[in-house]
């Protein structure tokens, strides 16, 4: 009865997107604004039914309704109410609705914002965000991902199992296949939530985009309405990345955080495009430029976004983050063509009317090095398309998978990485362009590109000097890897420079307005949230760029079986074996547990616990023992068991120098994106009062 319902509930939500789309149309062409209200109502309303639809399916999943194949297929009845809510998202089918769900909350919650003043976006809004729902929800309904199906239902004339009715009636399995292990870890009941958030939530500056193009609105206003939902999606997607970085580090048991794997690079993707899109729009806000390339960054982010999903629920790429095989990749690959093909007719359409109004007149000014950053984000997106699709490429053509592994992403990425690292220092010391009237009395290029240089370089050497004696520091401690100097220095350099920057305007604050310092720079943050989160994510950046370099260019590992007593060394560290015990837990796994003993010249340090879980699907997890600290990790696992005796156990040792200043650039870059996207008071709010006595008008089309 109730998968029944929730499978109704889907289809009356899909006729809904439907009719939210031809309202919409209609009521744009018509000029009919009763209809476009009913399409915005009809938009609105698909979020309580996919909420309910939602609640529907993980009460089945929380009472373990087997006979219901999505419920089989995620849950156990040994596993805690928890993991069986967030089961929802554990599998294809579920996870598709998830992603609707999702995307209904954002289609609402940008319904009910004020459209008063930008009354011809909203059918257009409306179109692209109903269409890319209703392209969701066609898999439950129409491809066989039907998360409410039961075993004895039949999909386009194939048998979704084995499991038959018995004398007439349905057949309910006694237990259900239980969620991967790989699942179970508190990292992966938050990370698919927070990659889904990013990628939905970039839905709708790309809806705000299309609408621009399709009224001729060439102005910034569509920018300046989507700056908040670009940096909600980019804080979410950013969330995601690092979550399931440690999750692969806690849990799949090979020492790193990132394996280059293409599923994760295609939400890495889609990141990229993003970052470069938040740095790009500032230009078109203070100097009315790259209008056409924000146009494409917004665009390649959607179709990264589809794209990205599609590799995960297609099965054409092998990975341990994506789901099954499956028959849905044609309409995905469909989809992302048709989107794609769309937008960039739209784009060239309107072309003549997106030229820019100013002109870039120095390579040294912020404007150029906003623009350089973009072609390094650039660069690695096209590092990473290409060894995503090599597979595909090479089985097209020579009948094999030929893939790339991480030497190729990390010798193609790496030098474009440390590139976007240096300039995050010195772009924050370079002035905007602007004609002044020398330039107008003809002041050639080569004389603006000389006085904007060395107005970088009269700021430059005094945050400076602290880098160059890191540099100097790190050679006296006798560190010669030429990478890993080239990448501290400029990390020291841009942490320098960023901190220079904070004291330097706090200062000039203090003393114009005679505040203490740190009240000054509080209140100077308060008034530039954008500028100052923007400084504060820099420093996240730089730090989690230390923990990368320190895993990369200096990790060490080791393996060994070793006896009862016997010891295992790496880096100055000595790993004892001392015990192993094995037994059931409360959750049917069986455990086998080592205990050893860490010593550093002699001085015992901890005691690790390193386990090789068996669930009771057979399926092996291995969760190591680690002992963490700012400067290192060890990470110590219990490898390749075979039960034969516990006497003898294989370990294998890994010393990761400076991977937890990873995490702790993490929190800081994640505060940073909270500080610049905090909402300040309405600019465009008036106060009843006021509003009262003076009527706001305006005028579509005419830039603000």
């Amino acid at each position: 009865m109730l998968a029944d319902f929730g499978f109704g509930v889907l289809f009356f939500t899909f006729l809904l997107a439907l009719y939210s789309i031809g309202a919409a149309f209609y009521g744009y062409f018509r000029q009919a604004q009763k209809w476009i209200e009913s399409a915005r109502l009809a938009m609105l309303l698909t979020f309580p039914l996919l909420t309910l639809a939602s609640l529907d399916l993980i009460y089945l999943l929380v009472t373990n309704d087997f006979n219901v194949k999505f419920v089989y297929e995620v849950t156990s009845t040994d596993m805690p109410a928890y993991l069986k809510a967030t089961a929802l998202w554990g599998g294809q089918s579920g996870s598709l609705l998830f992603w609707s769900w999702l995307m209904s909350a954002f289609a609402a919650a940008v319904t009910l914002r004020k459209w008063e003043r930008d009354r011809e976006f909203l059918p257009w809004v409306v179109i692209v965000t109903s269409l890319t729902m209703a392209f969701f929800l066609s898999f439950s309904l129409f491809f066989n991902e039907n998360p409410f199906a039961r075993f004895w239902e039949t999909f386009s004339g194939i048998a979704a199992y084995d499991f038959k009715p018995v004398n007439g009636l349905p057949f309910t399995p006694a237990e259900g296949n239980g969620l991967n292990p790989l699942l179970r870890h508190p990292g992966m009941v938050i990370h698919p939530p927070m990659l889904y958030l990013g990628f939905v939530s970039f839905v709708i500056p790309f809806a705000f985009a299309i609408a621009a193009l399709v009224t001729g609105r060439t102005d910034d206003r569509w920018i300046r309405l989507t700056r908040r939902w670009t940096l909600v999606a980019w804080l979410f997607l950013s969330l995601g990345l690092v979550l399931g970085g440690r999750w692969a580090y806690d849990v799949l048991g090979w020492g790193g955080y990132w394996g280059w794997d293409p599923v994760e690079i295609a939400a890495f993707m889609p990141w990229l495009t993003g970052t470069a899109f938040l740095h790009s729009v500032v230009i078109q806000e203070k100097r009315g430029m790259l209008k056409h390339w924000n146009m494409i960054l917004i665009i390649l982010t959607y179709s990264l976004v589809i794209f990205g999903t599609f590799l995960t629920r297609s099965g054409v790429l092998s990975s341990v983050h994506a789901f099954a095989k499956s028959a849905i990749g044609p309409a995905f690959f469909i989809f992302i063509g048709l989107t794609f093909v769309i937008s960039v007719a739209l784009l060239f359409y309107r072309w003549a009317e997106l030229k820019g109004e100013g002109q870039m007149l120095s390579m040294f000014s912020r404007e150029a090095l906003f623009l350089l950053n973009n072609l390094l984000f650039m660069g690695i997106l096209v590092v990473c398309f290409w060894g995503v699709i090599s597979p595909l490429v090479s089985e097209l053509v020579t009948g094999q998978k030929v893939t790339v592994g991480p030497p190729y992403y990390e010798r193609a990425a790496g030098p474009l990485f440390a590139g976007l690292v240096l300039l995050m220092g010195i772009a924050p010391l370079s002035a905007w362009g602007h004609i002044t009237l020398k330039s107008l009395a003809g002041q050639d290029n080569f004389q603006l590109d000389k006085r904007y240089a060395l107005g970088i370089a009269r700021l430059l050497w005094k945050p400076a000097i602290p880098a160059v004696l890191i540099l100097v520091a790190l050679l006296a401690i006798g560190i010669r890897n030429p990478y890993a100097l080239v990448g501290l220095f400029f990390v020291a350099l841009t942490t320098s420079i960023t901190l220079y920057e904070f004291w330097r305007a706090a200062r000039a604050r203090s003393r114009a307005q005679d505040e203490n310092f740190f009240l000054a720079l509080w209140r100077l943050a308060g008034r530039n949230r954008r500028r100052y989160g923007g400084y504060t994510i820099h420093l996240g950046v730089v730090l989690m760029a230390v923990g990368i370099i320190g895993i990369e260019m200096f990790q060490a590992e080791t393996q060994k079986s070793l006896a009862i007593g016997e010891s295992i060394q790496l880096s100055g560290y000595t790993v004892r074996y001392d015990s192993l015990a094995q037994f059931n837990a409360p959750d049917g796994r069986w455990v086998t547990r080592a205990v050893v003993s860490v010593f550093r010249d002699g001085k015992f340090l901890t005691e690790l616990y390193p386990r090789y879980d068996v669930y009771s699907d057979g399926q092996p997890m291995t969760i190591p023992g680690v002992r963490s600290t700012l400067a290192d990790d060890l990470y110590v696992l219990l490898v390749n068991w075979e039960g034969v005796t516990t006497q003898i156990a294989p370990f294998k040792v890994y010393h990761n120098p400076l991977v937890n200043w990873l995490w702790l650039g993490s929190i800081v870059f994640i505060l940073g994106t909270l500080i610049a996207a905090w909402p300040d008071r309405d600019p465009e709010y008036v106060p009843a009062r006021a509003r009262s006595k003076k009527k706001v008008t305006y005028q579509p089309g005419v830039a603000d």
